[in-house]
């Protein structure tokens, strides 16, 4: 329990921080249409900008997105069943499917950034050229929250299946 309270202060913690990336990515583009539209000089830099600080903050937050449980999931049949079943299922899924997948985002996405931080890698899209290993060597950090949030998450299910209680009722987000 204790460690699954650590896992999730960390997870809450991480996804409040990226979550303050969103105000350089307004402010970026807010800039970009001022000097386009109005100033009539658009700038070199705003498109790398934006889409960096938008990757940057969709792919670390993931892991506060499964720690909120706000990840997409088939409800029809899941909510019907006991909690003793849901987490029997989602302790699966999570072993045979989630850990391994991101297992594999960590070492390849990992290889990558490595790759890129070793060649200084730089963007060909624009003219302004930025680096991008920074930015690639999100992926592996990404892989990294999602693996220890799955951690938490597999334990939460694990409870479930002991206790016949689910560790903390999620908040049901319906579209």
């Amino acid at each position: 329990m204790s460690l699954i309270r650590v896992i999730d202060k960390i997870s809450d913690w991480s996804g409040r921080i990226v979550c303050w990336l969103i105000l350089p990515l307004v402010g970026s583009l807010t800039y970009e249409v001022f000097a386009r539209y109005i100033f009539g000089a658009p700038t070199e830099w705003a498109y790398d900008v934006s889409y960096m600080l938008y990757g940057s903050s969709f792919m670390l937050g993931a892991g506060y997105a499964l720690y909120r449980g706000a990840h997409i999931r088939t409800d029809m049949l899941y909510e019907k069943w006991s909690p003793q079943r849901q987490g029997a299922i989602d302790a699966a899924c999570y072993l045979f499917l989630f850990f391994p997948a991101m297992l594999f985002l960590l070492w390849m996405g990992g290889q990558e950034a490595w790759h890129s931080w070793d060649i200084g890698e730089r963007s060909d899209q624009s003219p302004w050229r930025p680096i991008l290993y920074p930015f690639k060597a999100v992926i592996p950090m990404t892989a990294l929250m999602l693996l220890m949030q799955g951690v938490s998450e597999f334990f939460k299910s694990m409870y479930a299946v002991r206790t016949g209680r689910l560790y903390a009722k999620r908040e049901v987000i319906e579209i």
